[in-house]
Protein backbone atom coordinates (compact mmCIF):
# COMPACT_ATOMS: atom_id res chain seq x y z
CA UNK A 1 0.00 0.00 0.00
CA UNK A 2 2.04 2.96 -1.24
CA UNK A 3 -0.58 5.63 -1.01
CA UNK A 4 -1.07 7.77 2.07
CA UNK A 5 -4.56 7.27 3.55
CA UNK A 6 -6.09 10.56 4.68
CA UNK A 7 -8.73 10.38 7.41
CA UNK A 8 -10.90 13.13 8.88
CA UNK A 9 -12.88 12.31 12.04
CA UNK A 10 -15.24 14.90 13.46
CA UNK A 11 -17.76 14.99 16.26
CA UNK A 12 -18.85 16.93 19.29
CA UNK A 13 -16.26 17.39 22.04
CA UNK A 14 -16.47 14.31 24.25
CA UNK A 15 -17.50 11.86 21.48
CA UNK A 16 -14.00 10.40 21.46
CA UNK A 17 -12.82 11.24 17.94
CA UNK A 18 -9.35 12.22 19.21
CA UNK A 19 -8.99 8.89 21.07
CA UNK A 20 -9.91 6.98 17.92
CA UNK A 21 -7.34 8.89 15.86
CA UNK A 22 -4.66 8.26 18.51
CA UNK A 23 -5.41 4.53 18.65
CA UNK A 24 -5.36 4.16 14.85
CA UNK A 25 -2.06 6.10 14.70
CA UNK A 26 -0.66 3.83 17.42
CA UNK A 27 -1.75 0.73 15.47
CA UNK A 28 -0.04 2.10 12.33
CA UNK A 29 3.15 2.76 14.33
CA UNK A 30 3.04 -0.82 15.62
CA UNK A 31 2.98 -1.95 11.98
CA UNK A 32 6.09 0.12 11.33
CA UNK A 33 4.18 2.61 9.21
CA UNK A 34 4.19 6.38 9.24
CA UNK A 35 1.32 8.13 11.00
CA UNK A 36 0.66 11.83 11.37
CA UNK A 37 -2.16 12.89 13.66
CA UNK A 38 -3.25 16.49 14.13
CA UNK A 39 -6.00 17.27 16.64
CA UNK A 40 -8.21 20.31 16.19
CA UNK A 41 -10.57 21.28 19.00
CA UNK A 42 -13.31 23.84 19.01
CA UNK A 43 -12.73 26.79 21.31
CA UNK A 44 -14.59 24.96 24.07
CA UNK A 45 -13.28 21.48 24.89
CA UNK A 46 -16.81 20.19 25.37
CA UNK A 47 -19.49 21.72 23.24
CA UNK A 48 -17.27 22.50 20.27
CA UNK A 49 -16.76 20.41 17.15
CA UNK A 50 -13.65 18.30 17.60
CA UNK A 51 -11.80 17.30 14.41
CA UNK A 52 -8.93 14.83 14.08
CA UNK A 53 -6.81 14.76 10.93
CA UNK A 54 -4.91 11.54 10.43
CA UNK A 55 -2.59 10.40 7.65
CA UNK A 56 -1.09 6.95 7.43
CA UNK A 57 1.41 5.71 4.86
CA UNK A 58 4.52 3.67 4.24
CA UNK A 59 6.73 6.65 3.39
CA UNK A 60 7.35 9.77 5.49
CA UNK A 61 4.34 12.08 5.17
CA UNK A 62 5.21 15.35 3.49
CA UNK A 63 2.52 17.86 4.34
CA UNK A 64 0.56 17.91 7.58
CA UNK A 65 -2.48 19.50 5.91
CA UNK A 66 -4.58 18.02 3.13
CA UNK A 67 -7.55 19.14 1.04
CA UNK A 68 -9.47 15.91 0.59
CA UNK A 69 -9.91 12.89 2.82
CA UNK A 70 -10.10 9.28 1.65
CA UNK A 71 -12.60 8.82 4.46
CA UNK A 72 -14.48 11.52 6.32
CA UNK A 73 -16.46 10.55 9.41
CA UNK A 74 -19.00 12.94 10.91
CA UNK A 75 -20.71 12.10 14.19
CA UNK A 76 -23.00 15.10 14.68
CA UNK A 77 -24.98 17.53 12.53
CA UNK A 78 -22.38 20.25 13.12
CA UNK A 79 -19.61 17.81 12.21
CA UNK A 80 -21.40 16.95 8.93
CA UNK A 81 -21.53 20.65 8.09
CA UNK A 82 -17.92 21.27 9.15
CA UNK A 83 -16.35 18.37 7.20
CA UNK A 84 -18.03 18.73 3.79
CA UNK A 85 -15.04 20.77 2.59
CA UNK A 86 -12.82 17.65 2.89
CA UNK A 87 -15.00 15.54 0.59
CA UNK A 88 -14.01 14.81 -2.99
CA UNK A 89 -14.96 12.31 -5.73
CA UNK A 90 -12.86 9.53 -4.12
CA UNK A 91 -14.05 10.14 -0.53
CA UNK A 92 -16.08 7.67 1.51
CA UNK A 93 -18.27 9.80 3.78
CA UNK A 94 -19.53 8.04 6.91
CA UNK A 95 -22.06 9.57 9.29
CA UNK A 96 -24.19 8.34 12.16
CA UNK A 97 -27.61 7.52 10.73
CA UNK A 98 -29.20 8.57 14.03
CA UNK A 99 -28.40 12.24 13.40
CA UNK A 100 -31.63 14.01 12.54
CA UNK A 101 -32.25 16.41 9.67
CA UNK A 102 -28.92 16.05 7.88
CA UNK A 103 -30.18 14.53 4.62
CA UNK A 104 -29.85 17.88 2.81
CA UNK A 105 -26.44 18.53 4.39
CA UNK A 106 -24.81 15.30 3.21
CA UNK A 107 -22.15 15.77 0.53
CA UNK A 108 -23.31 15.10 -3.04
CA UNK A 109 -19.78 14.78 -4.46
CA UNK A 110 -18.57 11.78 -2.41
CA UNK A 111 -17.74 8.40 -3.92
CA UNK A 112 -19.97 6.79 -1.26
CA UNK A 113 -22.10 8.15 1.58
CA UNK A 114 -22.67 5.58 4.31
CA UNK A 115 -25.03 6.04 7.24
CA UNK A 116 -24.36 3.67 10.12
CA UNK A 117 -26.34 3.42 13.41
CA UNK A 118 -23.28 3.59 15.70
CA UNK A 119 -24.94 5.56 18.51
CA UNK A 120 -27.96 3.25 18.50
CA UNK A 121 -25.82 0.09 18.48
CA UNK A 122 -23.59 1.39 21.29
CA UNK A 123 -26.65 2.21 23.44
CA UNK A 124 -28.74 -0.88 22.72
CA UNK A 125 -26.16 -3.63 22.23
CA UNK A 126 -22.95 -2.66 23.99
CA UNK A 127 -22.45 0.49 26.06
CA UNK A 128 -22.56 4.21 25.12
CA UNK A 129 -18.91 4.51 26.16
CA UNK A 130 -17.72 2.30 23.29
CA UNK A 131 -19.47 4.41 20.63
CA UNK A 132 -16.11 5.78 19.42
CA UNK A 133 -14.64 2.26 19.19
CA UNK A 134 -17.54 1.26 16.90
CA UNK A 135 -16.53 4.24 14.74
CA UNK A 136 -12.93 3.04 14.80
CA UNK A 137 -14.05 -0.36 13.50
CA UNK A 138 -15.98 1.39 10.73
CA UNK A 139 -12.89 3.38 9.68
CA UNK A 140 -10.67 0.28 9.72
CA UNK A 141 -13.13 -1.70 7.59
CA UNK A 142 -13.74 1.12 5.08
CA UNK A 143 -10.05 1.95 4.59
CA UNK A 144 -8.20 -1.23 5.63
CA UNK A 145 -5.65 1.26 6.92
CA UNK A 146 -4.50 -1.04 9.74
CA UNK A 147 -5.05 -4.68 10.58
CA UNK A 148 -7.80 -5.32 13.12
CA UNK A 149 -5.36 -7.26 15.32
CA UNK A 150 -3.07 -4.22 15.48
CA UNK A 151 -6.03 -1.98 16.32
CA UNK A 152 -6.96 -4.32 19.18
CA UNK A 153 -3.33 -4.32 20.38
CA UNK A 154 -3.33 -0.50 20.33
CA UNK A 155 -6.56 -0.41 22.36
CA UNK A 156 -5.00 -2.86 24.79
CA UNK A 157 -1.98 -0.54 25.10
CA UNK A 158 -4.18 2.52 25.72
CA UNK A 159 -6.82 0.95 27.96
CA UNK A 160 -5.12 -2.17 29.34
CA UNK A 161 -4.97 -0.75 32.86
CA UNK A 162 -8.79 -0.43 32.80
CA UNK A 163 -9.17 -3.94 31.34
CA UNK A 164 -7.16 -5.40 34.23
CA UNK A 165 -9.66 -3.94 36.70
CA UNK A 166 -12.63 -4.97 34.57
CA UNK A 167 -11.94 -7.72 31.99
CA UNK A 168 -15.48 -7.31 30.54
CA UNK A 169 -14.38 -3.94 29.16
CA UNK A 170 -11.82 -5.62 26.89
CA UNK A 171 -14.47 -7.94 25.48
CA UNK A 172 -16.86 -5.00 24.98
CA UNK A 173 -14.24 -2.84 23.22
CA UNK A 174 -13.16 -5.66 20.92
CA UNK A 175 -16.81 -6.44 20.14
CA UNK A 176 -17.33 -2.73 19.38
CA UNK A 177 -14.55 -2.81 16.76
CA UNK A 178 -16.15 -5.85 15.14
CA UNK A 179 -19.62 -4.27 15.16
CA UNK A 180 -18.25 -1.12 13.53
CA UNK A 181 -16.67 -3.25 10.81
CA UNK A 182 -19.95 -5.15 10.31
CA UNK A 183 -21.98 -1.91 10.10
CA UNK A 184 -19.77 -0.49 7.36
CA UNK A 185 -19.63 -3.77 5.48
CA UNK A 186 -23.44 -3.95 5.39
CA UNK A 187 -23.74 -0.24 4.40
CA UNK A 188 -21.29 -0.63 1.50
Amino acid sequence: MGKVVKIVLAGEGGQGVQSVAEIIAEAANEEGREALYIPNFGVEQRGGVSVAYLQIGDEPIGAPKFQTGDIVVALSDRAVHRTKQYVGPETIFVYDSGIENVENELPKNAKKVLGIPAIEVSKNELHPRVFNIIIMGAVIKATEVVAVEDAKAAIEKKLGYKFEKNPKLREMNFRAIERGMELVASAM
